[in-house]
């Protein structure tokens, strides 16, 4: 009998998540799959999207479509990119480095996280010229101007400003689950670390992760004030305003995006002062459990803007990111489906989700008749 393909084992992003949970850590999944509070902003994306329906489209001869795209100055292969996780390296051993090398070799961008386990030193290379660097602002200039200059100096060409966390989530599975910032291997834990001997021997090898970027600053920070599930990041950063973005927008060269926006207003203000794209996001859900779904707040900052609009929140497959495509997002980002992937699979993991992603745009294209991304609108059921 020959072995079963990684296509037919794992058809879907279901199926990955499915595996990721098997293969880790009680309280790493917890970190990885939870939200904030009743987990209400979490389901109202997915509920959202399900919502958003398309007519499929007959008589349209044989279909190859043209799943390019086109951000910031940038020619990409497939319409999304990988979107920051904090403590990537918790959720598999060098899932930074794996993740940006395998973006590269799609010609993807990936994003890396100010908290996360691997330095901007360590993954610009890998990222080579996809690589975007997203900032947690520092509130001292000294230590902001240094982020800026590591990160340029290790390749990063779009920084990314993450504005919808002024102050810490509470994320209450996420401390159920025993998980500290950093991490503590109480005996609590170190039992369900034995009952995953993959994730026990990888980061073993690895070393217990930290977010390794932040070491040079952390010198006479006091975290003991801070809850179990926070981290030294908040006392390093600061909730930013206008004069904040200004400061970033005459201090970076190269494109500048922001996200965590929800609010077609705030598009309107961004685009006024120097903003190169949106990203509408409402972080997964970990954040605050009453924002909007990203793809409810869509078309209202799609019609107040110019700028190219960024998508993340829910998104589990090729046919999601056509629905927000037809909504106005010219690109659409996620972060846990290449965390399920790479914990599922290890190495091979981000290299099949990408080419399960693209199977799934290519047919869902062929079902709407859609040789481009520019015929989607019309494919819209509205109301």
């Amino acid at each position: 009998m020959l072995p079963m393909t990684l296509d037919a084992r794992f058809p879907a992003i279901s199926d990955l998540r499915a595996r990721a949970r098997a293969r880790l850590p009680r309280f790493v999944w917890e970190y990885l799959d939870s939200a904030t509070g009743a987990e209400a902003t979490q389901a109202r994306n997915r509920a959202a999207l399900d919502r958003v329906v398309l007519r499929p489209s007959i008589l349209h001869g044989e279909i190859a479509p043209d799943l390019s795209v086109e951000l910031l100055g940038r020619r990409h292969a497939l319409p999304f990119g990988v979107a920051p996780v904090g403590m990537s390296g918790l959720i598999w051993p060098g899932a930074e480095r794996r993740l940006a090398a395998a973006a590269a070799e799609a010609g993807l961008p990936y994003t890396l996280s100010t908290v996360a386990t691997a330095t901007p030193e360590e993954v610009g290379p890998e990222a080579g010229e996809n690589g975007w660097f997203q900032l947690y602002p520092p509130r001292d200039e000294d230590i902001r101007r240094d982020m800026l200059r590591r990160a340029r100096a290790a390749g990063f060409r779009t920084l990314v400003l993450t504005v919808d966390v002024p102050v810490a989530s509470r994320r209450e599975r996420q401390t159920r689950s025993g998980l500290t910032n950093p991490p503590r291997l109480t005996p609590r834990l170190a039992l369900q670390v034995a009952a995953r001997p993959a994730w026990a021997l990888a980061t073993a090898r690895a070393g217990m992760p930290r977010m390794r970027t932040l070491d040079p600053y952390k010198e006479g920070l006091a975290s003991g004030a801070l809850p179990s599930n926070a981290h030294v990041g908040y006392l390093l950063r600061t909730s930013p305003d206008r004069d904040y973005l200004r400061w970033l927008r005459d201090n970076w060269e190269g494109p500048l995006v922001v996200k965590g926006v929800l609010g077609a207003e705030d598009a309107a203000m961004l685009q006024a002062e120097g903003a190169d794209a949106i990203w509408v996001s409402n972080h997964a859900g970990r954040q605050f459990d009453a924002a909007p779904a990203t793809i409810e707040a869509l078309p209202a900052i799609r019609a107040a803007t110019k700028l190219p609009v960024i998508l993340d929140g829910g998104v589990e497959g090729g046919l999601d990111m056509l629905r927000a495509i037809a909504l106005g997002a010219d690109f659409v980002m996620m972060g846990r489906p290449w965390h399920y992937a790479i914990a599922a699979l290890g190495a091979d993991g981000p290299t099949h989700l990408v080419d399960l992603l693209r199977k799934d745009l290519e047919a869902n294209m062929g079902q709407l008749g859609a040789r481009d991304y520019g015929a989607l609108p019309s494919r819209l059921v509205r109301d």
